[in-house]
């Protein structure tokens, strides 16, 4: 894995990238939603490239996580445990997800995360490595994040969203799946087209 420590981008610039890669990312998530039943689309997909590897060696779903997602958390968790019926399930959590949940960027923190199963290598390497890169592409933008890895606990509210959120596609996760969050380096992000660029 490379990073190019020359890289160093000023505050201005640090907040106009992250500030741009929120608002493509709920655009992508909500066309998800409302247009594509929630299944994954490419760029809420990205390549991740290891500590010790100079390419990406596979790809994982990633969840943008709101800063406050207690109250989201809860109506989650309602709709997954109110019914055994996996489409109710799957129905009612679409609804809520399609009304509103994307729509402000602003309410989105900086970390992604990641649902991994109990047994996952890739986790665990992840784990070990505490680092890595995600490589975001998709409608002619692209993004390079080197990441610092943190295991997430069950009754942190980023796994709790995550976990809850996964459940409405997934009735059958088993016990002991992993969260993983995602936290950008930002002052060594790289991003095509560069929103920084358009200010001069």
């Amino acid at each position: 894995m490379t990073d190019n420590g020359d890289n160093i981008l000023n505050f201005e610039d640090i907040r106009a990238i992250e500030q741009e890669f929120l608002k493509w990312q709920c655009r992508i998530r909500q066309h998800a939603v409302r247009e594509n039943g929630g299944r994954p689309e490419e760029g809420m997909q990205p390549w991740v490239t290891l500590a010790d590897h100079e390419e990406p060696v596979t790809r994982i779903i990633t969840l943008l996580i709101k800063k406050q997602p207690q109250d989201d958390n809860a109506r989650l968790q309602f709709i997954n445990k109110k019914t055994i019926d996996p489409q109710e399930r799957y129905k009612k959590g679409l609804e809520h997800l399609q009304e509103w949940f994307y729509q402000y960027p602003d309410e989105f923190s900086d970390r992604l995360t990641a649902l991994f199963g109990p047994e996952s290598e890739l986790a665990a390497r992840l784990r070990q490595d505490r680092q890595c890169i995600l490589h975001f592409a998709d409608r002619h933008r692209k993004y390079r994040f080197p990441c610092k890895v943190t295991a997430l606990k069950p009754e942190d509210p980023a796994f709790e969203a995550t976990y809850w959120h996964n459940a409405l596609f997934n009735p059958e996760m088993p016990a002991g799946v992993q969260v993983l969050a995602f936290d950008p380096y930002w002052n060594r992000v790289e991003a095509d087209p560069d929103p920084s660029a358009a200010r001069g």
